[in-house]
């Protein structure tokens, strides 16, 4: 067992000593989840829910939680990218101990590593409802714990949008049945559903995916709406100030928005929308597997989306899509001399031809461009944007 440690100093003692251990390894994140089990299989993991991530932060807090396992009896494999385990009551014993000096001040915004074990302390038997998971480096992820804790340290604003590896996510969670937050096994619900419908006791389902929904798993800074909760999926990232309109808007996982955004359009994955842009009703941008050839979009910053617009090629600030235009990577689009003049000084670092016609790549993230079509020729014509998108303030 870990002996108490009495002091502040003798607790960074304790956390030097641990970290010069031979086959200690720091760990890039680290938390411990409340999950959710199949209701056929125990095993199976079908939800993780995290009251703190720890993402290349609290140090010391993931060399008490490696060695308050160890000491708890815990075999620790390091060698990997990855270590999920149970926890159970010696674990807690043992990080209290560790944790002696701040477990009165651990409270609201401080030591919040500390509160968890705290509150672990007072449930008792966990278990079977509870885990730790260690990202040793940002790795494709082979638990349904590292898949969460990924997309946590996404929503939450720890990791950057596109900065976290989530190659095979969808291979590891499995299509579940969404009852508010509790999620069901489909095979569960098809055996018992004559039992659960003659007694009335089948769920109300409200939706069925392999991802939860945002409002699930985290809150919203104060000034941040979201109309409708089906319309963010977990692994969205959405910046303060950032209003979601029902209807036809969608923010998927590893997207989002960079500050104050309207958005009442579809912002597919791996899409980044800036600061005070609008995404106008209906509008698309493309995400990395419709339309993009695998290149993220990024939509800068005072810019305007039109209804039903389609963006495909990266856009940077003050620029406008008209309603109904679609800019792909491959879309030839007019520009005049006169018009081009204007452009290239909006864009002085550009190495634009001087020609009429260009594809909408040889545009890509180019700034103040105004995108419209010609009613006479059907074509897509592009000029200088004479005026920068700005959000209405009262709207956020």
């Amino acid at each position: 067992m870990i002996p108490t440690v009495k002091s502040v100093d003798g607790f960074k003692a304790f956390i030097n000593s641990i970290e010069a251990e031979k086959n200690y390894r720091k760990p890039v994140a680290f938390g411990i989840a409340r999950v959710d089990r199949g209701q056929k299989r125990a095993d199976k993991i079908l939800q993780a829910n995290f009251a703190v991530v720890n993402w290349n932060e609290n140090f010391g807090s993931a060399a008490v939680f490696l060695k308050a396992l160890e000491e708890a009896g815990v075999e620790i494999d390091n060698s990997g990218s990855e270590f999920v385990t149970t926890l159970d009551e010696k674990f807690v014993a043992n990080a209290m101990a560790a944790f002696a000096p701040f477990l009165a001040e651990a409270t609201g915004d401080a030591h919040k590593n500390v509160q968890v074990v705290k509150v672990l302390s007072d449930i008792g038997d966990i278990v079977r409802d509870y885990t730790i998971t260690f990202l040793f480096e940002d790795s494709a992820p082979a638990s349904v714990e590292a898949v969460y804790l990924k997309l946590y340290a996404l929503s939450l604003g720890k990791a950057a949008l596109r900065g976290v590896n989530l190659n095979g996510a969808f291979g590891v969670l499995s299509n579940v049945a969404w009852v508010g937050n509790r999620p069901y096994e489909l095979d569960y619900l098809r055996e018992n559903e004559i039992e659960m419908k003659l007694k009335g006791t089948f769920p109300n389902i409200d939706s069925v995916d392999k991802f939860p929904r945002f409002l699930q798993h985290v809150i919203p800074a104060d000034n941040t709406r979201i109309l409708e909760a089906s319309r963010v999926r977990m692994g969205a990232q959405l910046a303060a100030g950032t209003t979601v309109m029902p209807g036809a808007s969608y923010i998927n996982f590893n997207a989002g928005t960079l500050g104050p955004v309207m958005v009442e359009g579809r912002i597919s994955s791996s899409a980044v929308v800036g600061s005070g842009s609008d995404v106008g009703g209906g509008a698309s941008i493309l995400g990395v597997l419709s339309g993009t050839d695998g290149n993220p979009i990024s939509i800068g910053e005072n810019t305007l989306l039109g209804a039903n617009s389609v963006t495909g090629v990266p856009l940077g600030d003050a620029c406008i899509v008209d309603a109904g235009v679609s800019i792909l990577a491959g879309t030839k689009v007019h520009i005049v001399a006169s018009e081009l003049v204007k452009i290239k000084d909006a864009n002085p670092d550009a190495n634009l031809e001087d020609k009429e016609y260009f594809k909408g790549a040889e545009l890509s993230s180019l700034n103040g461009i105004h995108y419209r079509q010609d009613s006479t020729t059907g074509e897509i014509v592009a000029r200088r944007s004479t005026r920068e998108v700005k959000l209405n303030d009262e709207l956020h």
